[in-house]
């Protein structure tokens, strides 16, 4: 089995579930720990291992953190990547330097394992308010499963260049 068929099965079979609340905005969220904690039965299963890095970049005045996802195959040398950028805000109320970059990190690093699992951030299928968002929001649902198509196609692409 191909790393991209690997993936495929990974990006089908996982399951990362919002189980943290924002009593703030009112709602549930994932962080990359827990899409991270929901890899773990398949690097054993697929053979594969995953690994998270960021990077600093300047752009004018302002500092993005890259986060890079990087999943690689134990039985060849094929690896697919996937990235996402956040920027540093320029002061946070309450946070030193080293948070405010940590928490873009964090942000970045999200983002980075959504694209590369192909998670996506609508409303979880079995609650009651994606019941409420599906009947009120066919749109958003539709512009969303092109979304996930272009990120399944960017894969497919990476796949292709690196055989």
């Amino acid at each position: 089995m191909t790393l991209g068929e690997k993936l495929s099965k990974i990006q089908q079979e996982m399951k990362a579930p919002k189980n943290l609340k924002n009593t703030f905005g009112n709602y549930n969220y994932r962080n990359a720990e827990g899409i991270l904690e929901a890899f773990k039965p398949y690097e054993k299963q697929y053979k594969v291992y995953l690994t998270v890095s960021d990077s600093i970049i300047q752009v004018g005045d302002r500092i993005y953190i890259k986060a890079s996802a990087r999943l690689y195959d134990c039985e060849s040398d094929s690896t697919i990547e996937t990235a996402a950028f956040a920027r540093e805000a320029c002061e946070k109320r309450g946070m030193d330097d080293s948070q405010i970059t940590c928490a873009a990190s964090s942000y970045a690093r999200k983002y980075a394992l959504n694209g590369l699992f192909l998670l996506d951030d609508t409303k979880d299928a079995d609650t009651d308010e994606y019941k409420k968002q599906e009947k009120k929001g066919r749109e958003d649902n539709k512009a969303e499963a092109k979304r996930i198509a272009v990120k399944r196609e960017t894969i497919k692409t990476i796949c292709k260049e690196h055989g």
